[in-house]
């Protein structure tokens, strides 16, 4: 049985150094050797812990669970978004981002091992029932949540349409635990909403799935034709508190207000596996003025299209500073075994920019106004505050003229919290009014106050180097095609 397993392990691994051999360079220094014949000893050290767990446990242990256990445990120690998906969790994926599936409503991530609530979906039973950006999720139906991986809890809080699920939440703030007893339904995510504000269109991305552009084209259409074109005063597009989506919808949402020019750029490990996505002709507002809001709950996609907008100038900002996740995760099958999320690049703005564990800062800071009952909180620390988090690019190769005690230090430091608090009526939204205002010409002391001297130097430079994107990367201008099998994410999040 000892030789079987062993046999079993380098016959996988051969399997995988056979697929990476066909993407990377051969490995023929000495360095690369010895570097492999230590990595074969590690097996045989996982090996050995195998045997001896699999013959000498106290109970007969599942010997499939262990090594989804294993695998599991590896991708979640790279970063808090690279992740193990057994069958029926890649099976929920895909449901996911087709944009129709069962569940609560939750965007969620894992910190600490218990799982945090980045922000609840518009219009489901999470929202209805009051849980907010930051709970901390700890325990499901009276079962502790510690010790679960997130897909596991993910499972627990999914079930049958109408069947009922009790929540117990950890808020900041409050001393004893809070429960909630939620209803499960359909989650049906409509990516895009739209209305009519009088002369403005205003126009609310809840997600970037599957059906996002076309939602989004159907809603501008839609309001063009209500909205006279001599009275249109331009067009809000509202990102707060969207945790992102699909790469390739980011894309084409920043494609749909953009004529021409870079989009975003992806760079991974190997510069020739960089890619720059490229903006097509055609403008569909006809180049209305365009605000976008952000806050500390737009991560992902929603700052791919922040960045872009605000690089090229064809969109002021208006918010609070975003949540820097500026990683692209790579879905990759693993046929009956389910599949990896892996985080595979970093994205980059047009103008070059790494946004990860940094965020997107608005051109007008705009703080909403907190209730009494919701301050302290309403800020979500965002990239730079989940434990493991990617550096961000630039910090990295800042790595060369800094000592390794600096840097970290300075990552220590990060970026400080951001609300995330969107008032439920538009008539207290104070960012939303200010973006109105800002597109009719009315006068706001809310618009006053630019961004920090901070954020303007660190615009100037960016604007005096020259962007690394342009430079050494595929250019891809077919943005809606995919490899076959592979399916590219910049978001990580499962929604419940």
């Amino acid at each position: 049985m000892r030789k079987l397993s062993l046999i079993m392990v380098g016959a996988v691994i051969g399997a995988g150094v056979a697929i990476v051999g066909t993407q990377s360079r051969l490995l023929t220094s000495t360095s690369a050797v010895a570097a492999s014949v230590d990595t074969y000893r590690q097996l045989t050290f996982f090996g050995d812990v195998f045997d001896k767990v699999r013959g000498d446990y106290v109970e007969s242990p599942d010997e499939r669970k262990l090594v989804e256990a294993a695998v599991s445990g590896m991708l979640s120690s790279l970063d808090p978004h690279s992740s193990y998906m057994d069958a029926k969790s890649y099976r929920d994926m895909q449901v996911q981002t087709r944009g129709s599936f069962g569940g609560l409503g939750l965007e969620v991530t894992m910190e600490d091992g218990l799982v945090k609530v980045v922000s609840p979906i518009d219009e489901t039973p999470a929202a209805r029932a009051g849980v907010l950006a930051n709970d901390l999720i700890v325990a499901i139906d009276g079962e502790q949540v510690q010790g679960l991986t997130i897909n596991q809890a993910v499972e627990k809080m999914r079930g049958a349409v109408g069947s009922e699920v009790t929540l117990k939440i950890q808020r900041t703030g409050r001393a004893e635990p809070l429960e909630l007893k939620l209803k499960r339904d359909v989650i049906r995510i409509r990516s895009v909403r739209f209305e009519k504000k009088d002369d403005v269109g205003y126009l609310r991305i809840t997600q970037f799935n599957e059906q996002t552009f076309d939602n989004l084209t159907n809603a501008v259409e839609q309001l063009l034709k209500e909205i006279p074109a001599d009275k249109l005063k331009g067009f809000v597009v509202d990102v707060r508190n969207n945790p992102g989506g699909v790469l390739d919808q980011a894309v084409l949402v920043s494609d749909a207000f953009l004529e021409r020019g870079e989009i975003v750029s992806t760079r991974g490990r190997n510069i020739e596996e960089a890619q720059r996505f490229n903006a097509r002709a055609g403008d569909i507002t006809k180049g209305k003025p365009i605000v976008v809001l952000i806050n500390g709950g737009s991560a992902s996609a929603s700052e791919i299209v922040a960045g872009a907008l605000q690089d090229h100038k064809r969109a002021t900002l208006i918010g609070t500073r975003s949540f820097g996740k500026g990683s692209v995760q790579t879905i990759i099958p693993l046929g009956q075994n389910g599949a990896l999320r892996l985080t595979t690049a970093r994205y980059y703005t047009p103008s070059g920019r790494s946004i990860q564990a940094k965020g997107i800062d608005p051109d007008f800071i705009i703080e909403e106004i907190i209730p009494d009952d919701l301050k302290g909180k309403d800020e979500i620390q965002g990239e730079a505050g989940l434990r493991g988090h990617l550096r961000n690019g630039e910090d990295k190769e800042a790595e060369a003229t800094e000592n390794t005690a600096a840097t970290e230090d300075k990552e220590e430091q990060g970026p400080k919290g951001s609300s995330a608090y969107v008032p439920s009526d538009p008539e207290k939204d104070t960012q939303l009014n200010a973006a109105l205002d800002l597109l009719r010409g009315i006068p706001n002391p809310a618009l006053v106050k630019k961004t920090t001297e901070a954020q303007v130097e660190e615009k100037q430079a960016s604007a005096d180097k020259k962007p690394e994107s342009a430079a050494g990367v595929t250019e891809k201008k077919d943005t809606e095609s995919k490899p076959s099998d592979k399916d590219k994410s910049s978001d990580d999040k499962p929604a419940r």
